[in-house]
């Protein structure tokens, strides 16, 4: 009777065994490619899937989208300038069977393709297409890679370019260039704004022309705005309308007539010399050498002095 029980227990646990090791359960985003000695069964799943125990083996592949890092690669650029480059691939299984039966581990060989399509395509750009057209070679790099792992049943989503490495050198050329083009915008924007202000100032000087009061109300104006602070120190201009009268009666235009010279009283031997109506200055310069007398160069003086009005007299207006 011991016996038979003993047998009875282990006919059960082979038996459990045996359901143990036919008997898989596989999630939702799992699947089984099935092969039944050597030969490719099919694929199965999600759910209870029944192996036949020493002649079924079983694959397990998952369908969710795996993200990896390509390792940062060196390359250089067409323009000759070395630079370090890493990015990220997402990629997820379409085809299990294909995934399995195409391609020995489907993982390190997408990691593979990546890496070498990111350095021939990297390499073909210019360093400033690699800094600004990021998204086109995203692009590029996606077509590459999916046109690649398509017959392993691999989709490739997305290729993103996460760094870009350059050297120190080129970093400081790169900030010196840019900050030259901001010095250019700037004074561009600037000549631009002096451009529309000298515009607008000359209608405003058109205008004000026109009326000179309105340049009077102005000048009022500006003097009332620097007579708004208590620091400030205002300078009259004087108009140069109040000094021309001034200068033109001391300047000689060259159309007067200049009267002819006049004589002037000699001196005591009867001499008389002709000096020029208009110079009385130069009319009292003769005289007063050859005289050591003062009261004969007062009197020296006064003729000249009379003659000179006898001649503005005399010349017509």
């Amino acid at each position: 009777m011991t016996a038979v029980l003993l047998i009875l227990v282990i006919l059960v646990g082979l038996a459990a065994t045996l359901v143990a090791a036919s008997v898989r359960i596989l999630r939702e985003y799992e699947r089984a490619v099935v092969f039944r000695l050597g030969r490719l069964l099919g694929q199965k799943g999600p759910g209870i899937v029944v192996l036949i125990p020493g002649v079924d083996r079983m694959v397990r592949v998952d369908l969710r989208t795996v993200t990896f890092d390509i390792p940062p690669q060196d390359l250089i650029t067409r323009d000759n300038v070395p630079a370090k480059v890493n990015a990220v691939t997402y990629f997820q299984v379409v085809d299990p069977i294909r995934a399995v039966v195409k391609v020995e581990r489907y993982r390190a060989a997408t990691s593979q393709i990546a890496q070498t399509t990111l350095r021939s395509v990297l390499g073909k750009a210019d360093l400033d297409m690699l800094l600004s057209e990021r998204e086109r070679l995203n692009e590029a790099l996606q077509q590459i890679i999916d046109e690649q792992t398509d017959p392993w049943g691999i989709k490739v989503t997305t290729v993103e370019i996460k760094d870009v490495g350059i050297p120190q050198g080129m970093q400081r050329a790169m900030a010196r260039q840019a900050e030259a083009e901001r010095e250019r915008r700037a004074k561009v924007i600037n000549a631009e704004g002096e451009f529309q202000a000298s515009e607008r100032l000359f209608d405003a000087a058109q205008i004000m022309s026109a009326n000179p009061t309105a340049l009077q109300l102005r000048y009022l104006q500006t003097l009332l705005e620097l007579g708004s602070s208590q620091a400030s120190t205002i300078v009259f201009p004087l108009p140069i309308d109040l000094l021309k009268p001034l200068l033109q009666a001391t300047q000689y235009d060259g159309t007067e007539k200049r009267p002819p010279p006049q004589p002037v009283a000699g001196d005591e031997n009867g001499g008389a010399s002709l000096e020029p109506a208009g110079d009385p200055a130069h009319a009292l310069a003769a005289p007063a050498e050859d005289r050591g007398d003062m009261d004969a160069v007062e009197a020296q003086v006064d003729r000249a002095r009379a003659q000179h009005e006898r001649t503005e007299a005399e010349l017509p207006e």
